[in-house]
């Protein structure tokens, strides 16, 4: 274990020191951001103990289970947030930059999902695990539902001026199209922020309730 450890250091600093000679900072941020949380159990070892823990079966599952988490969180992500690159609607942030954003981003997945398969899991309730179900579900589909409203939002509005004319609109008395406009814009924030928030107090008092 310590071998790998010191393994992927190495490759860490190297890969950090090619992105300095390319000049890209902000990426070096986010990539030592990157490694230092998804291997905050190892450091912080080495920091108390002065030794690498020991993975053992148990360790090894939830491992792989936070680095999947991760890995289709970034790909998800990437290509979701790369469409308005390719199309140009979007000018800035660089490319780059936003790669480097979600490097970090996927980095915190996967100590999430590590420390809830690891020690909220475990830990919950019956009950407590049927509300974060019900939070993570809330959050998800409000997410879908507003991505999809955003493209049926755009699809109606264009789709009603290529038919009646560009005046349609303004003629029915509306500046644009109501009710995805709606969906998007008020209802899924809404119910996004009601999953995430339910999703983070249940997390949070199952963590710490079991670090007490």
């Amino acid at each position: 274990m310590k071998k790998i450890f010191w393994m992927v250091a190495i490759a860490a600093l190297v890969v950090a020191i090619v992105l300095i000679a390319l000049k890209a900072y902000y990426v070096v941020v986010a990539f030592l951001g990157g490694v230092l949380l998804m291997g905050y159990r190892e450091l912080w070892s080495l920091v108390r103990r002065r030794k690498v823990p020991p993975i053992d079966e148990r360790v090894r599952e939830n491992t792989s289970k936070a680095v999947r988490n991760g890995f289709i969180f970034y790909v998800a992500a990437t290509a979701f947030l790369m469409l308005p690159f390719s199309v140009r609607l979007v000018e800035g942030p660089t490319t780059i930059q936003v790669l480097g954003g979600l490097f970090v981003a996927a980095a915190v997945v996967y100590l999430v999902s590590y420390l809830y398969y690891d020690r909220v899991k475990p830990g919950l309730s019956e009950r407590d695990f049927r509300f974060l179900r019900v939070f993570v579900l809330i959050s998800g589909i409000s997410l879908v539902v507003g991505i999809v409203s955003v493209f049926l939002h755009n699809a109606i509005y264009a789709l009603f001026i290529q038919i009646f004319g560009a005046g349609f609109w303004e003629l029915v008395g509306m500046p644009d199209e109501p009710v995805f406009f709606i969906i998007a814009t008020i209802i899924s924030p809404l119910g996004i922020a009601v999953g995430i928030i339910g999703s983070m107090v249940i997390y949070f008092k199952t963590l710490f309730g079991r670090a007490a």
